[in-house]
């Protein structure tokens, strides 16, 4: 059972019928509001984030470790 075009109609009109146009187009603009602020919230999130530590890089030298250095 899929939704039919019809269908769709009917619940936008119902929808504008019980909230109107004002209410709707307010709403549409918090939405996108909120966005927006997501958006700057992950990217200042990015550059004030520490750098990672790689452990690989930090771990002692064991005889494992040179083999695989000697050879890669």
């Amino acid at each position: 059972m899929s939704i039919g075009f019809w269908q769709i109609i009917l619940v936008v009109a119902l929808v504008v019928l019980l909230f109107g146009r004002g209410k709707i187009s307010d709403l549409m603009g918090d939405v996108a509001k909120g966005i927006k602020s997501f958006k700057k919230g992950m990217a200042e999130d990015d550059t004030d984030a520490p750098p990672t530590i790689d452990h690989d890089a930090t771990e002692p030298m064991t005889a494992k470790s040179e083999e695989k250095s000697k050879v890669g």
